[in-house]
C-alpha cells in the first residue's frame, strides 16, 4: 500500500465531490484523469477503481438528499432500469474492445464536449424543469450506462448533464442521477471483479486507492449536497457545462499530444 498516493487520492476526492455533487455528478468523471496522469493507475484498472470510488463516496450525498425529500421516484426508477444493464455491457467493452488509454480518452471527449456545450446554451424562458418522456429516459440511460461502464463513472454522471441540458431542473435530476451512479457503480465493480478472474491484464480495482478516494468523496459529497439548495440554478448549470467541456478538451489534447 502506498499511503502517500492514497492520501493524495483522498484529498482529491474531497475537493472534487464537493464541487460536483451539487449538479448531480459524483466527481469520478474528473477523478479519472487525475488517477491516470498523477497517480499513474494503469488502464484498464483505473476504470473499476473509479467505480469503487463511487460506491464508497455515494452515501454521503444520498443521505442528505433523502432527508430533504428530494428524490423523484419515477425518474430514479427510469434511470436505474436503463443504466444498470448498460454499465455491465460497458465494462465488458472496456476490457475487450477499448483497453488503449488514447482510445478511451477520445471516446470520453466525444461524450463530454457536446454535453457540456448543450448545457451552456442559455435556456429559453420557461424551459427549466421540463419533463422528459419515460421511454426516452430509459433509452438514454442504457446508452449512457454503456459509456459509464467504459469510462468508470457509473450511469448518472453523464445522463444527469444530458437531462439538465434538456430542460429539467438541477434539484430534480441531481439526487436521482447520484443514486443511479451509485447503483450502477456497484454493478460495474462486480462485473470487473468477475472479469478479472479470467483476464490476464490489470482489470481488478486498486482497492486501497479506490477506498481512500471514496472516503474523501464521502465527506465532499456531504458538503456538496448541503451547498446545492444555497446556489442558484443558472450557476449550477454553468459550472457543470464548463467542467464537462474543459475535461473533454483536455482529453483530446492528451490523446493527440
Amino acid at each position: 500500500m502506498d499511503w502517500q498516493r492514497d492520501l493524495t487520492g483522498l484529498l482529491a476526492g474531497v475537493v472534487l465531490a464537493a464541487l460536483t455533487t451539487p449538479v448531480g455528478v459524483s466527481g469520478a468523471v474528473f477523478l479519472l484523469p487525475f488517477q491516470l496522469s498523477v497517480l499513474h493507475v494503469p488502464s484498464p484498472r483505473v476504470t473499476p477503481t473509479n467505480l469503487l470510488y463511487n460506491v464508497v463516496s455515494g452515501p454521503g450525498a444520498l443521505v442528505r438528499f433523502r432527508r430533504r425529500g428530494q428524490f423523484d421516484r419515477p425518474l430514479t426508477l427510469q434511470l436505474l432500469s436503463g443504466s444498470v444493464p448498460g454499465v455491465v455491457l460497458g465494462a465488458l467493452v472496456r476490457v475487450h474492445v477499448a483497453p488503449d488509454p488514447d482510445v478511451f480518452r477520445l471516446l470520453a471527449a466525444a461524450v463530454l464536449v457536446p454535453v457540456g456545450l448543450f448545457i451552456l446554451r442559455r435556456p429559453a424562458p420557461g424551459s427549466i424543469d421540463r419533463r422528459v418522456r419515460a421511454r426516452t429516459v430509459v433509452g438514454l440511460a442504457f446508452v449512457v450506462g454503456i459509456v459509464g461502464g467504459v469510462y468508470g463513472i457509473g450511469g448518472g454522471s453523464v445522463l444527469g448533464p444530458i437531462l439538465i441540458g434538456a430542460g429539467m431542473s438541477v434539484a430534480r435530476v441531481a439526487p436521482a442521477a447520484l443514486l443511479s451512479t451509485w447503483v450502477t457503480s456497484l454493478a460495474g465493480v462486480a462485473t470487473y471483479a468477475a472479469v478479472s478472474m479470467e483476464a490476464t491484464g490489470p482489470v481488478s480495482p486498486d482497492w486501497s486507492l479506490g477506498i481512500a478516494t471514496g472516503l474523501g468523496g464521502l465527506v465532499g459529497g456531504w458538503v456538496g449536497a448541503w451547498l446545492q439548495p444555497r446556489l442558484p440554478e443558472r450557476l449550477l448549470r454553468t459550472l457543470l457545462g464548463l467542467l464537462a467541456v474543459t475535461l473533454g478538451a483536455l482529453y483530446v489534447a492528451q490523446s493527440l499530444g
